[in-house]
């Protein structure tokens, strides 16, 4: 049943929800679970990135290093460090537990691994990143295009 239960968590993340059932059921067998205390970290900035973590349960804190900016507060199904299932990254921010928590971690080696034995998957996850960075350059668009109409001319 907890694989079962699994396979369910990774397909309600919106980016894996692209992968085919055979993909989801291979990452779930895969992937380790981690449970976190309330205020135990799962992650400190500028620590080198090795995979992402699918949010199965409770709520994690993404810390940005500005103490004037406010932590960015998620939950299920959220996915943590998807670019890190990718490519190697640095952590952006520190992710803490704010309560009793349960993650998936994803290696990057084993999403490299599940996408290569699975094109379809691959396929359909490409075009589901894609369609994703086209709203967040057309979001962009807008946000620079409201600025420059409220700046002072010179």
């Amino acid at each position: 049943m907890a694989l079962d239960d699994d396979i369910r968590n990774l397909a309600r993340n919106p980016t894996l929800a692209a992968l085919e059932p055979d993909a989801l059921r291979q990452l779930a067998v895969s992937a380790e679970t981690r449970i976190l205390r309330n205020g135990e970290v799962l992650f400190r900035r500028d620590e080198p990135s090795d995979g992402g973590y699918v949010l199965v349960s409770g709520l994690i804190a993404l810390e940005p290093s500005d103490q004037g900016e406010t932590a960015r507060l998620v939950r299920p199904p959220a996915l943590i460090g998807d670019m890190a299932l990718i490519a190697k990254t640095r952590r952006p921010v520190t992710a803490t537990a704010r309560e009793p928590t349960a993650v998936l971690k994803i290696s990057r080696t084993l999403f490299h691994r599940i996408l290569n034995e699975s094109p379809r998957s691959a396929e359909r996850l490409k075009r589901v990143l894609s369609d994703r960075l086209l709203e967040f350059l057309r979001e962009l668009d807008a946000v620079t295009k409201i600025g420059s109409e409220t700046s002072p001319e010179r």
